[in-house]
């Protein structure tokens, strides 16, 4: 498997005495040592639950944003680096009505500015992915003041996908990737063809194009992949989430509605995560089967 490295250093809480009494009673059956590096979730269900509430939708997302704070709290205290939160879709924002969006917004404002100083003090540090430079200029006004004013926490790094789409980020990682080839060929004073040309095509494309190179230039290039993914909701599709990253990760469904989802419930998806054998499309242990007598004799091979 391929290991991402970063530039950050985390530093470990030891906050786990602040868990509640229930959180702490799973906590203590986990192995530390196996806490996930990476939970991404996907946050699903707010208008169902405000619909079952015979509720406004916009209620919904009120409740959901509270889930939140207690789960990123909950995250910091049993030291999980990295918590990735699929807040708001490309397909969000191209398909949901313009009222709908333009209060999605605003509760993101809210949410980051009544929030920082809570993730200060939970040593939280906020990060983002996405085509964010889409986004209304206040809104990314105050998502890089939320970002600056956490930058030097080192405990969990908070992502919010937003305005994310999995197939337009490998889009444009790809794009990415082209224009640093046009960039180098032009520092040497050639046309990319004759650059290409002059170290083989096939030969100058795979050493500029690979799992690496795709994976460096994604929205993700500092963070580890994701261990496991969790979605809320009941529903059993990835949403164009983080499809190249999560090749290998966990998946944990649960029937719970975003917006009665807590640190509790991370934990309990903990727990099964850490029930499972990853095997990373090899065999699990105790799987080493003898195959020599349903294998063809060596001098059988010969006549075959």
């Amino acid at each position: 498997m391929r290991e991402k490295t970063t530039n950050r250093t985390y530093q470990r809480s030891n906050r786990a005495n602040e868990l509640t009494p229930e959180e702490r009673a799973i906590f203590d059956t986990l192995d530390r040592d196996r806490i996930p590096q990476h939970v991404a979730i996907i946050m699903d269900g707010n208008g169902r639950w405000a619909g079952k509430r015979a509720l406004k939708r916009f209620l919904g997302h009120q409740q959901g944003a509270e889930s939140v704070q207690y789960v990123v709290e909950t995250a910091s205290r049993i030291d999980l680096p990295w918590l990735t939160l699929y807040a708001f879709s490309l397909e969000n924002n191209l398909r949901r009505p313009k009222n709908e969006v333009s209060f999605l917004m605003k509760l993101l404002k809210s949410y980051l500015v009544s929030n920082v100083q809570r993730m200060n003090d939970n040593n939280i540090r906020m990060a983002y992915i996405g085509r964010t430079h889409e986004l209304p200029n206040e809104v990314q006004d105050t998502m890089r003041w939320a970002e600056e004013h956490t930058a030097k926490n080192t405990g969990t790094t908070l992502t919010l996908a937003l305005n994310y789409g999995s197939r337009s980020e490998i889009v444009d990682a790809t794009r990415r990737i082209l224009h640093r080839m046009f960039a180098e060929a032009t520092k040497r004073g050639i046309s990319l063809e004759d650059m290409l040309a002059a170290e083989g095509v096939d030969d100058a494309i795979k050493s500029r194009i690979d799992e690496q190179q795709i994976s460096e230039n994604l929205y993700t290039a500092s963070m580890p992949d994701p261990d496991l993914i969790v979605r809320t909701s009941g529903e059993q599709r990835i949403s164009n989430f983080l499809l190249w990253q999560i090749a290998y990760a966990e998946i944990f469904v649960t029937d719970r509605l975003w917006p009665d989802f807590r640190g509790i419930h991370l934990l309990e998806a903990i727990q099964s995560y850490q029930q499972r054998e990853r095997r990373f499309g090899g065999l699990g242990e105790g799987s080493d089967e003898d195959l020599s007598d349903v294998l063809p004799a060596e001098n059988e091979f010969a006549r075959l």
